[in-house]
């Protein structure tokens, strides 16, 4: 994979429920990141006293991060609206030349902030809720 612009790695949140899916407005910098737990099946026939791990039997989690600024009305309303319903709606991460993951995830927490001086920000953290799926680009 060879360089890429950072601003080509989108968050897209489903509208409606529906599969109407929009890049999260105003981003100005994004994250994913992937996760699993380790399972120790180490005993004292494990060879040379060297740690074993069990393949396959952890829990996977994906965790999404943002922040940016207010640019579009509708997504921050369908965002904000998803924190305060407590929804668990599906999500798209577009990683560009690499591919697209979607599934559900929960909005953990969402943070303004401004400056006197400056344009108003917010942050946003999902957690995986779900089984994820991934589609090649």
């Amino acid at each position: 994979m060879v360089a890429q612009n950072g601003k080509d790695l989108l968050i897209k949140l489903d509208m409606d429920n529906a599969g109407s899916f929009e890049t999260i407005a105003g981003l100005r910098a994004t994250r994913i990141s992937f996760n699993a737990e380790s399972v120790d099946v180490t005993s004292l026939e494990s060879q040379g006293g060297w740690r074993e791990l069990l393949g396959g039997a952890g829990v996977k989690s994906a965790a999404i991060s943002g922040s940016g600024v207010f640019k579009d009305a509708a997504t921050d309303a369908r965002a904000r609206q998803i924190f305060f319903d407590g929804e668990v709606p599906r999500f798209q991460v577009i990683v560009p030349d690499f591919g697209i993951i979607e599934g559900p995830f929960m909005i953990t927490a969402v943070e303004y902030a401004g400056a006197h001086n400056g344009e108003a920000s917010y942050e946003l953290s999902m957690a995986s809720a779900g089984e994820l799926t991934f589609t090649a680009l």
